[in-house]
């Protein structure tokens, strides 16, 4: 199932975000991965969480975005989480259809993988539209 942490920059989200995956590691029976945009917090993880870092790839298409997941989970079948961080990159150059469309397509990727995605979107949480709102945490 797909996971939203929305708000505004500076609230915290990342640190939050990294607890998570730092206290899911520890209990985890398969992998947990993080997802981000740079390797600024690469340390604060727990050693036995994946750190995939993103820069060196072109994703600024959910499609795009949607099969390096994909890619992640063909390399190993037992993720239990995949956490991902500076997702803003992406969705900032969609429209809400399109971001809908995206996360419901996460959403049954996630589900047909039998793993969580738990993702961090810096917006104001009553900016995101109707359709996400059930995805929030």
């Amino acid at each position: 199932m797909v996971k939203i942490l929305a708000g505004e920059k500076g609230e915290g989200k990342t640190k939050k975000m990294i607890d998570m995956a730092n206290a899911a590691s520890k209990e985890a029976k398969g992998s947990i991965v993080f997802v981000d945009d740079d390797n600024s917090h690469m340390y604060d993880l727990h050693y036995s969480v994946r750190f995939v870092e993103t820069p060196k790839f072109i994703m600024d298409d959910p499609q795009v975005f949607r099969g390096f997941v994909c890619g992640i989970l063909s390399q190993n079948s037992d993720i239990e989480t995949i956490y991902i961080d500076g997702l803003n990159h992406i969705v900032n150059k969609v429209t809400d259809e399109e971001f809908v469309a995206f996360i419901q397509e996460l959403d049954k990727t996630s589900k047909e993988a039998e793993m969580d995605m738990v993702m961090i979107i810096s917006r104001k949480t009553d900016l995101l539209p109707a359709e996400v709102q059930q995805y929030l945490i």
